[in-house]
This record gives C-alpha cells, structure tokens and sequence, in this order.
C-alpha cells in the first residue's frame, strides 16, 4: 500500500493532467448541441454538390418558417374576441329610467306625448344595448369579429363595431331621437341617460386567448410527404424553392431521429473522441515543443480553462441567438497566450478551439475560416501588448481582416452586393471592442494563476519603484552594477530573439540578496576598508554565496513572481567563488569546492543563461587594465568558455551560435563602455 501511495505521490502532476483532460473533454462535450449532424451541406441557390439524393425514409415535407409565420399572423388578425355580458343591467336602466322619467319631464306635457317620449326612451334603451355597452374603449380593429357570453355560454355575436362605446353613447340617443322625430329633446334625454347609462360588457381576455391558443394549436406544420428512395434532388441541380424545402425538413427530420434513437450514445461517444483527439494534439504539442509550460500544471490548467470559457460563451449566443456570433471576441485567446506564454502556442490552441466550435456554430466552414485567418493577423501584428497602442492598431487590423473576409463570402454566397447585410459590420466592431478587454483580463489572470505577463515586467523594470529604491539607497553599487548588466543582457537577448524584457527584470533583481550585507561586496566599499579582512576564506565564501538565498527571501517578502525569482536562483548556477577558494588553498590542501560553491541550480532557459553571462563579464571588466579590443575579445572568450567548460549551460535551450553571438555584443558593448576604437585587420 505504502508502495503504491508512493507511487502516486511520484506520478500525481501526471494524474491531474488526464484528470484535467477528461473533466474538459466531458465539459465541451456537454455544451455541444443535443442533435446529431446532417452529412450533406448545401445552400440555398446554390447547386447540389453531392451525388443525387434518395430518400433515406418516409419524411413529412415542413412548411418554412414564413409560411407557418404567415399563417399565425392570419389566425390572430382573424382571431374571435370573447366579451362577457351581465345582462340584469338593461332591466336595472329601464327600471331607474322609467323612476327618473316623470321627474326630468314636465307634467304640463299633454298625455300623448309623454307616452311617446317613454317609448323614445325605451327604444334608446334597447338601442344601447342590443350587444352592448362597453366598460372601457378597446384598440381593436372595428371589423373584428366578437361573441358575447352570458355565462360562459354563447348569446350572440357581431363585430366590434357593433358594441358601444361610452363616447358614443349621445350619437346613438342622436339617432333614435331623429327617428322619432323628436331631436328637440335631445338635451333632457342626453342629460338623463348621463346618469342612467351603465357598461354590461367585459372583455373576457383569459377566454380570448385560450380560444385562439386551441386555433394556432391546430395548425399543421407540415404539407405533403416524400416516400422512401424517392429522388430528393440530382448532382448539379440548383437548390431552391420546393427543393430546399424539402432538404430543410429532410435535415431536421434526420437530426431528430438519428440524435432520438438508441444511436444516441454511439453519437456522444463520437463527440467525445473528436474533442479528446483535439485536447490530446494540445497536450503533445506542449510535451514535445513547451515541456515547461507542460510541467507545470497552473499553466496547463489556464490553457484548457481559457479554451472552455470561450467555447461556453460562444455556446451561450449561439442558444441565445446565433446573428451575434461574430460579437463573441475569440481573438482575445491567441493574444492572452502569447501575453504569458509565446505565438507559437498562442496560434496552435487558436486553430484547436475553432475546429471545437465548429460543431457549435452555424456556417460552420465560413466561421473557422474567419476566426482563424483573424488568429494569425492577431499574433503576426501584436509585438508588445504592454504598448497600448500596438493592441488599438491590431485590433483594428483584426476588425478589417473581419470586413474583408465576410465581404468575400457574401459575394460567393449571393453573387450581389445589393443585399449586403450592414449590421454585420457592426458586430465586428463589437468584436473588436471586446478584445480591447484583455488588457484588464490579463490583470486578472495574473493575480488568479501567479502568471507573469510583459506588461507586469514593464511595471518591475521602472527603477522607481521601492525594492530597486531600496537596493539603490543601500547598496549602490550593486544597483549601478544591475542597470550595466540590464543594459547588457537586453542586448544580447534581441540579439537571438530570446525576451528582452524578461532578462532585464531579471538583470535588475538578480543581486538583491546583497542589500542584507552591502559592505561584503566591492563594488559597494567606498571607505577602502575591506570587512573580508578579518574573516576566514570559508567564512567569506559563504557570505557570498549566502546573497542568492538572501535574494530569493527578499524577492518572495515583496511578492516578485517566480520568473523573476529564477534569475536570482541561476545567476551563479553552481560555480565557485574563485578568489577565496584559492586562498583557501594556498593554506589548506585538502579544501572541500563545495564550501566554496554557490548552491544553483543552472540556468534553464536562455534568459537565465544571458543573465549569468552579463553578469560575470560586467563584474569582472572593472578589474581590466588598459584594456584594448584584443584584451577585451580575450577577456569575454575566458570567460564564457569556462563556464561552458563547468557544464553551466547544459540544462539550458541555448546553442553554441547562440552564445557565439551574446559574445560578439559583449564585446561591442564593452568596447564602447571603454570608448574604444574598434581595430580592424591590415
């Protein structure tokens, strides 16, 4: 047991890895859509490019979206509104009429009359509610048709127009009264029926529309049918009409089946070996040609983790409404890549997240061609993100590259420029907008996964800030001493394109440790007093050697990231301090070179090696006299070779016509520190 726990122990970065790939594998799997894929593409008014097409099945032919739409508009324009009567209204209008009659009218009126103003008055009565008085004016057409219900059963119907509405109330005692020919007492009957009149009708909104939910819910969506092998469409002919149609429901009615059926599961397996196979070229990529982004299991975790968060958001406007894919800014990746890490990776988990969202979006071959002729426009044009005007101007050289590839498809597409859908435009401006967030992303990103980006590097390079502050007040010497090896590994680093930026932090940090016994080391004596005097050779070395683990406990105190940290482990890697192990020799036979060694490790890239280069060739030229340009070639050959010769570099990725060239720029530079002339050959 205890050997098998061991064994895990040993193994668990490799275990979290294929952990990591399977939870992303299964993650991406699950947002891909619930449908199988149909296995012919075709376009409308295009022609068939496949071999002539039978019919897999019997299939119904599927009414297109704008007929069904059309025929849903003509059900609710012709919908029937259903309004509620309370017919005990009109007796209690006759009732207070024939109580209010005799007080409105004078009794000096002759008999006849007065019997003929009450029939006038009951006539309006029967008038106004012979369908009915509204509670309200409703926005209906005056042709709709309407059913009145008293008590939920069906009394009689009409159209809107035939109902009354409380403003047109006057109008119809106007008419009843022209009728009778007694328009002059239009007055007193309007000022009686004011009061009298009361609404019976209600809008019946909740029966209205269950009644037109039953309509719409008869309506077929389907017209005609097509039987097993019978021919759908011939190589060459043009898709249009009845023939897409036909192919539309065919593809819907395929996706349906296939994804419904007990293929389900042999689908989901076939999904999940795709994205596996996808996940899987990654990850060897990384093994064979980025090893230490592959060991390190953060930076594996924030690769995959920024593959599935696009490829959700991008998932969630495609459910959401497919138009806005081209919002989603998916080149914001390649450049948060190559931020932290390199082009190179940055365009290769590019390339692998589109192929992924292929199976998400629709026009599938058109969107990968965009998205990835835009990923290699992104890492060819970006050098320098932390310079915000180099991110404005390859943002708008993205959004341009957008513009003319979407315009090219168009035209293929519909051979006219006439339809040309402008809002499209627009969605790539959006896009390009949105990728002007990865400034304050990569903010994020950083203090997530303790990831260091150049625009960090440039905020650690300023010499003002308060650790540099500290090691220039307390030991100036070593901080003029870092900003001349600065000077000379950025060089140097151009030189063989390795990071500039990078190996000048570095240069500047790498002696920190020194600030904890500044008067130990002679570029800060000032007083001619030498504190090594009294101590013993051993005592000495180890004040020395002791400044990189000084370094390292400064570094972490303030918070300098790991890359940083790096430089101050390496920049001696494991060689001796050679002034104290030789006066230990001369007293001593036997002396131990370890006391006298610092405690490394190596270098490991090729900054790490630029920097310990610099740094013994700037340490050691302040003991050059009279120095020429062959004493200065002789001087940098010395000691670059040696420490070639001590197997310094073997755990670097650094090559001999590398090296050859950080010494033709050590000695430029030390040239022209020294104001020499540059000899030439007779």
């Amino acid at each position: 047991m205890k050997d098998f726990l061991n064994k895990l122990y040993r193994n668990h970065s490799l275990i979290y890895k294929v952990l990591l790939f399977i939870c992303t594998t299964f993650l991406i799997v699950y947002l891909f859509p619930k449908s199988g894929k149909f296995k012919y593409n075709f376009e409308k008014g295009k022609p068939w490019q496949s071999e002539n097409l039978y019919a897999p099945f019997d299939f119904a032919i599927k009414k297109s979206e704008s007929e069904i739409n059309k025929e849903k508009e003509d059900i609710i324009n012709n919908g029937t509104l259903y309004f509620s009567i309370d017919s005990s209204i009109e007796n209690k209008v006759k009732t207070a009429f024939k109580k209010e009659f005799t007080t409105n009218f004078s009794d000096t009126i002759s008999l006849t009359s007065s019997s003929e103003l009450y029939k006038t008055g009951i006539d309006i009565i029967s008038q106004l509610y012979a369908f009915g008085v509204l509670n309200e004016s409703y926005s209906f057409s005056e042709e709709k048709r309407i059913v009145i219900l008293d008590e939920r059963v069906k009394k009689q119907e009409g159209i809107y127009f035939d109902l009354i509405k409380l403003d047109k109330v006057t109008s119809v005692i106007e008419k009843v009264l022209k009728k009778h020919k007694l328009s002059s007492n239009k007055t007193e009957f309007v000022s009686l029926f004011y009061d009298l009149v009361e609404p019976n009708l209600t809008f019946d909104k909740s029966f209205t529309d269950k009644a037109l939910q039953e309509e719409l819910d008869k309506i077929v969506y389907a017209r005609g049918s097509i039987e097993k092998q019978t021919l759908i469409v011939s190589k060459g002919e043009v898709v249009q009409g009845d023939k897409y149609q036909i192919l539309k429901s065919l593809q819907s009615e395929y996706e349906s089946q296939v994804w419904s059926k007990s293929s389900y599961i042999w689908i989901l397996f076939a999904y999940t070996l795709l994205v596996a196979l996808a996940l899987l070229m990654l990850l060897l990529f990384l093994m064979k040609y980025r090893l230490s982004v592959f060991e390190n299991n953060t930076k594996v975790t924030f690769i995959f983790f920024n593959i599935f968060l696009l490829i959700f958001l991008t998932t969630m406007v495609v459910n959401y409404n497919s138009k806005f894919i081209y919002v989603v800014p998916i080149c914001i990746l390649p450049l948060v890549f190559k931020a932290f890490f390199d082009a190179r990776l940055g365009l290769f988990s590019h390339v692998i997240t589109v192929l992924l969202l292929g199976f998400v979006v629709p026009n599938s071959y058109e969107y990968m061609f965009l998205q990835i002729i835009a990923g290699i426009v992104t890492i060819l044009t970006v050098k320098e993100l932390y310079k915000r005007a180099n991110l404005f101007i390859s943002v708008g050289q993205i959004t341009l590259i957008y513009f003319i590839a979407y315009f090219a498809f168009f035209v293929i597409h519909e051979g006219t420029v006439e339809t040309l859908d402008w809002k499209t435009f627009g969605y790539f401006v959006l896009c390009g907008l949105a990728t002007l967030f990865v400034q304050p992303l990569i903010y994020v990103y950083e203090k997530v996964f303790g990831l260091v980006s150049d625009v960090s590097l440039l905020e650690l390079s300023d010499t003002n800030s308060k650790l540099l502050k500290e090691l220039s007040n307390k030991a100036p010497g070593t901080f003029h001493h870092s900003l001349n090896v600065a000077n000379l590994a950025e060089s140097s680093a151009n030189e063989i394109g390795a990071n500039a930026m990078l190996v000048r932090v570095g240069a500047l940090y790498h002696d920190i440790g020194k600030m904890k016994s500044p008067t130990y080391f002679t570029e800060n004596q000032s007083t001619g007093i030498n504190p090594h005097d009294e101590l013993s050779s051993k005592e000495s070395a180890r004040i020395i050697t002791d400044h990189v683990i000084d370094g390292i406990e400064i570094a972490k105190k303030n918070n300098l990231p790991d890359r940083v940290i790096d430089f101050i482990r390496t920049h001696h890697g494991t060689s001796v301090v050679y002034y104290f192990y030789m006066q230990e020799k001369k007293n001593h036979d036997d002396v131990d070179r370890l006391d006298f060694s610092y405690p490394g490790p190596k270098p490991f890239s090729k900054e790490t090696a630029i920097l310990m280069m610099c740094d013994s060739i700037e340490a050691a030229s302040k003991s050059l006299k009279e120095p020429t340009s062959t004493k200065i070639d002789a001087f940098v050959e010395n000691i670059i070779n040696k420490q070639i010769e001590e197997g310094q570099f073997l755990n670097a990725n650094i090559t001999f016509k590398e090296i050859e060239s950080i010494k033709k720029v050590l000695k430029h530079k030390l040239a022209n520190i020294y104001h020499l002339r540059i000899e030439y050959p007779e």
